[in-house]
């Protein structure tokens, strides 16, 4: 992590900067499964004595990490330095602004990640600490917050989730077995990370001819964190497990609009092969990430990743970038994003096929 903004970079005051908002990333990624609709936050408070205090952001209703840090610290927050993941609110929501906590709290300076791109802050936050005499700094560690907070930041960009596509699959690329068997074909460590990263997403969808043809329940099981929204691409039969979900129609994009004005910051699409397909030819995929076990169907009659017509060309081939890969037990867990170039605010127009 690197200060992106900030002239600090390898200096002693850079290193120490990037070390407090490591620690502030680190805590923020205990809010991960619990915050939304609000976005994770961090804060590590460090005070004139040397003595740090840590917050993230609560549940909705409850207060964000500033205001949690500032309590904590109490007195020792006067003369503190705040290092915070995203800039501080200046609006009233369901609590009141961060930005009036830490100016009343005696703040002396205030070290941000990243610009929140919500229109009700937009600067706003670090134009009110500046105004009061707070020094701030902006940028320190803005690579690393923006990818941990891409969702949050898709979704005030574009009103629609930030959509993760999530197959299980053999090494020649199989998710089912001729039959239509697909049970299974990962391992128990790759199965309950998938469990952890359907507990971090807001919603869950699937196909209805995977309701039809698996009844599955697509319930939080194997991993602590609440259940997502259960969605269904077509009709619920009466009866199926995966009730109550929202059944939706219509074309992808709406389905995401709709989705967005509920508040979904990410989707995790675990449909079949249809689904699968029809979100990837239509570009509409941030994130990609693949189960594979170390397994061969050995033959071309096993159900590919994705059904539907491929690239015509060499030249029309999709190609993404590798972000990261994880083992898992025997399998591995391949993370990939779409090549689109980084804007201000680090997220990019989506790829297409």
């Amino acid at each position: 992590m690197r200060g992106v903004l900030g002239d600090g970079a390898g200096t002693a005051v850079g290193a120490e900067a990037e070390s407090h908002m490591r620690a502030a990333l680190e805590a923020a990624s205990r809010a991960r499964g619990h915050s939304s609709p609000n976005p994770w936050v961090g804060c590590r408070l460090v005070a004139t004595d040397g003595r740090v205090f840590e917050g993230a952001t609560s549940p909705p209703g409850g207060p964000h990490a500033e205001v949690v840090a500032l309590d904590a610290a109490g007195p020792a927050a006067q003369g503190a330095t705040a290092y915070v993941t995203l800039e501080p609110c200046s609006h009233h929501g369901r609590t009141p602004p961060c930005v009036d906590a830490l100016i009343a709290a005696g703040v002396r300076r205030v070290v941000v990640g990243i610009v929140d791109p919500d229109p009700r802050v937009d600067g706003g936050g670090l134009a009110a600490l500046r105004a009061a005499g707070i020094e701030v700094e902006v940028g320190v560690g803005a690579r690393a917050v923006r990818e941990q907070l891409a969702p949050y930041l898709t979704h005030r960009r574009t009103g629609r989730p930030f959509v993760v596509l999530k197959v299980a699959a053999s090494l020649d690329g199989r998710i089912a077995a001729p039959d239509g068997t697909s049970a299974w074909i990962s391992g128990e460590a790759a199965r309950a990370d998938a469990h952890r990263l359907r507990a971090e997403s807001d919603a869950v969808l699937v196909g209805a001819g995977t309701v039809r043809a698996d009844d599955p329940r697509l319930t939080v099981r194997d991993a602590a964190g609440r259940s997502p929204l259960r969605v269904v691409l077509g009709p619920i039969s009466p009866g199926s497990a995966v009730l109550p979900a929202l059944s939706l129609g219509g074309d992808l994009t709406s389905v995401l609009d709709e989705l967005g004005q509920r508040g979904v910051l990410q989707l995790l699409v675990e449909g079949g092969a249809t689904v699968a397909g029809s979100f990837h030819r239509a570009g509409l995929v941030d994130r990609y990430v693949v189960y594979l076990a170390p397994a061969f169907f050995g033959g071309d009659d096993g159900l590919a990743m994705f059904a539907g017509s491929g690239a015509p060309s060499m030249e029309a081939l999709w190609r993404g970038r590798i972000e990261s890969v994880t083992r898992l037990g025997e399998d591995l867990r391949v993370d990939v994003s779409p090549r689109v170039a980084e804007d201000g605010d680090g997220s990019g127009d989506r790829g297409g096929c």
